[in-house]
């Protein structure tokens, strides 16, 4: 193994994984760039964006729901790329629904990307961190959800606390490894995400469209929309050695949404 420190990122081919695998980047990380196959043409164009940074990169396709798949990603991060420091559980899905009309079907398919996803890191990445005897970092996706449950996004908001509950319990089942866990919770990004909470807020409440994410930005202490680079900021720092004395936390980077 060499002395370079590399990063994946799974869903780094949009949005708030792309902002985390450039910002980890621009940091020195090599990055393993993990999305679905059919995302892979965005994906190349974020390996892309790495490479002319003077990072190596390389795209990974992980269904992040099969276990098999994410333990695939992370050898293959270690081995094409000569290390393995960080991985970052980015990838995730949203539903605005009522929570009586949730079918079980939705249900299983949050859970198994939301959650399910974040055990398969989180064993994948220890399993590997052990291996190479590294004091890793692990870093998940959590959400103001995950700190307040919100009305129509029910099972979004079980996926996010369980996110929550499973960061604090590997952060002290891995504490006496060196391996740090913490997640990060975003809350009203600008991304497509959001872009279909408005709209099936919309077919709910019959506000117009655009009218929910106003009324949303506006309870925003700092007064404007968050873009995925103020995540990626969290995630660097949780990176980085300035948060090496953290673990189990989940840090709201929310603009002054809620208060924990």
């Amino acid at each position: 193994m060499s002395d370079n420190k590399v990063a994946l990122v799974t869903g780094a081919g949009q949005g708030i994984g792309r902002a985390i695998a450039l910002k980890l980047a621009n940091d020195g990380y090599d990055i393993a760039v993990a999305d679905l196959s059919f995302q892979e043409e965005k994906a190349q164009g974020v390996v892309q964006e790495i490479e002319a940074l003077g990072r190596k990169a390389i795209f990974v396709t992980a269904d992040v729901s099969k276990r098999d798949e994410v333990f695939a990603a992370v050898d293959a991060a270690a081995t094409q790329l000569g290390s393995f420091d960080v991985i970052v559980n980015n990838a995730g899905i949203a539903q605005v629904k009522p929570l009586e009309e949730v079918t079980e079907e939705e249900l299983n398919k949050i859970f198994s990307i939301n959650v399910n996803s974040a055990v398969f890191g989180i064993q994948a990445a220890a399993a590997k961190f052990k291996e190479l005897g590294k004091k890793g970092k692990i870093i998940s996706a959590a959400s103001i959800a995950a700190i307040k449950g919100f009305p129509i996004l029910g099972a979004y908001s079980a996926s996010k606390f369980a996110v929550r509950g499973i960061t604090q319990v590997a952060a002290q089942e891995l504490a006496p490894f060196g391996i740090t866990v913490n997640a990060y919770a975003p809350g009203i990004v600008g991304t497509g995400m959001w872009d279909l909470i408005d709209e099936k807020l919309s077919e709910i409440n019959g506000k117009p469209r655009g009218q929910n994410l106003k009324e949303n930005v506006e309870s925003i202490s700092l007064g404007r929309i968050e873009t995925p680079e103020d995540v990626a900021g969290v995630v660097s720092f949780f990176a980085s050695p300035n948060a090496d004395y953290v673990t189990g936390q989940v840090l709201l980077v929310d603009g002054g949404m809620l208060y924990n």
